[in-house]
């Protein structure tokens, strides 16, 4: 049965409302954690963005351990959902930030290095001044670049008078080992505190340790290496001495009058597996419920999380359809249904002799330029004066020009068809490339409604629960004002790629739809043998069979 757009719209509404209400109720632990959104500005004068968790358990009387997590490069605080709802549950106050430059927090220029440049120190202070939060007993972790955070926060925190952090956990990147003051010696920077390490076996960045003949160790190697035996024995030099120390063993030792930590996991997995890993889940709980002591102890392998990552994606689904849904009511209103109108483009015949050759040759032209640049224009785009300081994110403004590159490549193709190759024969409204200025107007507009109307939904989610709707890394998320700055200027290089490639497509779209018109007749044709042939065997008494 065929159903109107707006019963779709309703569907769509639906999913999302259910997709926040199970989300917000498994990150509140069914109420009783408490989900705040911080903006404050830190001591180095720029704003810093966090969601904060505060369990019921979490009170002035009786103060609760804290730990504050980092997402990695290029993400932001809800790539930390695993930890932040397994941590709350157990009873921690949890603070998943962002760190500068990074989601809703100020990018922070500094001279000096990259500790400053973070924001988890700036995080870790905030805590310490929660009157909820046991001072003694805070925590810090993060993934890949979050965990390189951390690692600055220790070195911060060794400056300070008095030191604030308790126990470290290093997801997916390295600790730091030999001291480059001191002709890179081996050394227990960390102290007296907790300290773990998240390891891979096949992490594509690091865990990697340079050998006597110069090649690399594997990370699936990396416990048996100088390196990590040194941070098993707490900065001792392993070729001085110290014993032979295993993976997912937890070693302690008394330093400074402490009881200390180490240990060293290594999951068969992937750097970014770490994310979405019930089993680093585990060793993480663990991990800090001995070095933090839980107020509500849980089983490491006792977890919820992933009913939120169902929660979320169910969102992008419901969001997903309302775009296509809501597309199609405001078609059928008065203003925007003379976009329904279009002439239809005939198809034109199939290109043949030079025609066909250079249909064939373009499409593989277009394949061996993408995957070429892809290759090749980073080394071009990351030169140093390459790239104008307004574009902070290297990687990204590297994609912005490969499209720009490969947009102006689809035009010099459409350019070699319209002169050579008998693009002239047919025109370009024929095509369907062509647009008035009065159709152009109302597919802006109507692009415009449709985009503004669907992220009322992700922007009501942020608001009344605290939530986006994402899969794993690819996220549909509220935003700051000043993102819209970040779009412009980008805007233009995404533009170029696609208006030349929907130009370029066009080239193709008569063919297509020919081969289409084939694909149906042949279709229409079969289903109609198949009729035949059911008729023939039913008057010859094979219905029985047929149907067994």
């Amino acid at each position: 049965m065929n159903k109107s757009p707006r019963f779709w719209v309703a569907v769509a509404l639906i999913l999302c409302i259910i997709s926040m209400l199970g989300a917000s109720f498994v990150q509140t632990n069914g109420g009783s954690v408490t989900v705040k959104d911080l903006r404050w500005e830190t001591g180095s004068g720029k704003m810093m963005s966090a969601l904060l968790f505060i369990p019921s358990n979490a009170t002035v009387k009786t103060p609760a351990p804290g730990i504050v997590t980092s997402h990695g490069w290029y993400n932001n605080r809800e790539m930390q959902d695993m930890n932040y709802v397994e941590y709350a549950r157990r009873g921690y106050v949890v603070m998943s930030i962002d760190m500068y430059g990074h989601g809703n927090s100020d990018v922070l220029y500094t001279p000096e290095i990259a500790p400053t440049s973070v924001g988890m120190y700036d995080a870790v202070k905030l805590m310490a001044a929660l009157p909820y939060v046991d001072k003694a007993k805070i925590g810090v972790t993060g993934h890949s670049n979050g965990a390189m955070a951390a690692n600055y926060a220790v070195d911060l925190d060794n400056k300070a008078d008095k030191p604030l952090i308790a126990a470290v956990l290093l997801v997916a990147n390295n600790a730091t080992y030999t001291n480059a003051a001191a002709n890179n010696a081996y050394y227990n920077k960390y102290g007296g505190r907790d300290v773990g390490i998240v390891a891979a076996q096949f992490d594509e960045f690091f865990f990697r340790v340079k050998q006597a003949d110069g090649s690399m160790s594997a990370p699936k190697d990396f416990i048996n290496q100088p390196t990590a035996q040194s941070f098993l024995n707490y900065g001792l030099d392993p070729t001085k001495g110290g014993e032979k120390r295993v993976a997912y063993n937890m070693y302690t030792q008394t330093v400074s009058n402490t009881e200390a930590i180490r240990v060293i996991y290594t999951p068969y997995e992937i750097h970014p597996w770490n994310t979405v890993s019930g089993s680093v889940l585990v060793n993480s709980v663990d991990f800090f419920q001995k070095a933090l002591a839980a107020p509500n102890p849980l089983p490491g392998d006792n977890q919820v999380w992933q009913w939120k990552g169902v929660f979320n994606v169910l969102g992008m689904i419901g969001f997903g359809l309302f775009v296509l849904a809501i597309s199609k009511v405001l078609l059928n209103t008065s203003y925007f249904g003379a976009l329904k109108t279009a002439e239809v483009v005939q198809p034109q015949p199939a290109p043949t002799g030079k025609n066909m050759v250079w249909f064939w040759v373009s499409l593989v032209l277009t394949a061996f330029v993408s995957g070429f640049s892809y290759l090749y224009l980073p080394a071009i785009v990351n030169q140093q004066g390459f790239r104008p300081v307004q574009f902070l994110q290297a990687p990204v403004f590297f994609i912005g020009v490969w499209a720009v590159v490969n947009g102006l490549f689809a035009l010099v193709l459409m350019l070699i068809s319209w002169f050579f190759f008998g693009g002239k024969s047919v025109s370009l409204k024929e095509r369907g490339v062509t647009l008035s200025l009065s159709r152009l107007w109302k597919t802006i507009v109507l692009s415009l409604v449709v985009v503004a109307s669907s992220f009322l939904i992700v922007f009501a989610a942020d608001w009344l629960f605290k939530v986006d709707f994402r899969l794993w890394v690819i996220p549909i998320k509220a935003f700051t004002p000043d993102k819209f700055g970040i779009i412009a200027m980008y805007l233009p290089f995404f533009l170029t790629f696609y208006f030349y490639s929907a130009s370029t497509c066009s080239n193709t779209r008569s063919w297509t739809a020919r081969v289409y018109r084939i694909a149906s007749n042949l279709t229409h044709n079969t289903k109609h043998h198949i009729i035949t042939l059911e008729i023939a065997l039913q008057q010859r008494g094979w219905r029985r069979i047929i149907d067994n």
